[in-house]
């Protein structure tokens, strides 16, 4: 064994032989490496659509909690009159944007007899998604409870935090995320619960 193993040294020496993969050896690994990334991928398929779920989930609890924060330390925000889109606000010199802007904004007043928001901001900064909306309830917007597709002809009571998917087949439908978080996220990003 000693001997062959010399032989062998002394060939590749000689450059008789040389070091390296065949072509079929290298083939073979490519074909196995290509199985195992497609194993991976179809493995991972549906992580992405989980975790903006996921992050959709945090952003309607978050959301939640500052409009809580806020009807508390502002008791008399109780009417959808007061954050309807466009209602003058400090003397006619402005408008509401809604609870997006009574949730972020600082230093502001609420109503045209200036009536201030204390405790601003409630939520930093208005959650952004490429895949879903939240927005609040000001009373008037009919949203879905129960997680099927068509949206329900009872409004969403005032403060309710809203999901909106922009999915196929899920778009346009509101959620109502106080409700149930979870499968109002699930419903509204992948379209089931």
């Amino acid at each position: 064994m000693i001997r062959t193993y010399q032989r062998i040294q002394r060939r590749r020496a000689a450059g008789e032989i040389e070091g390296g993969f065949t072509l079929i050896e290298l083939l073979i690994v490519i074909v196995v490496l290509g199985i195992l990334a497609a194993i991976v991928v179809f493995a991972l398929g549906g992580v992405t659509g989980k975790s903006t779920a996921a992050a959709c989930q945090a952003d309607a609890k978050t959301v939640g909690v500052g409009v809580g924060a806020l009807m508390a330390e502002n008791p008399a925000i109780s009417g959808s009159s007061q954050l309807a889109a466009g209602t003058a606000i400090g003397g006619g010199t402005g408008t509401v944007g809604g609870w997006q802007w009574a949730l972020t904004s600082t230093g502001t007043t609420l109503t045209s007899a200036g009536q201030a928001i204390s405790g601003n901001p409630f939520v930093q900064s208005w959650p952004n998604s490429s895949s879903y909306t939240i927005s609040v309830s000001d009373g008037t917007t009919a949203a879905d409870t129960l997680g099927t597709t068509t949206a329900e002809s009872s409004n969403a009571p005032f403060g309710d935090v809203l999901v909106t998917g922009k999915g196929s087949g899920v778009q346009g439908v509101p959620y109502d995320a106080t409700v149930n978080p979870i499968e109002a996220c699930n419903w509204a990003v992948l379209g089931h619960a």
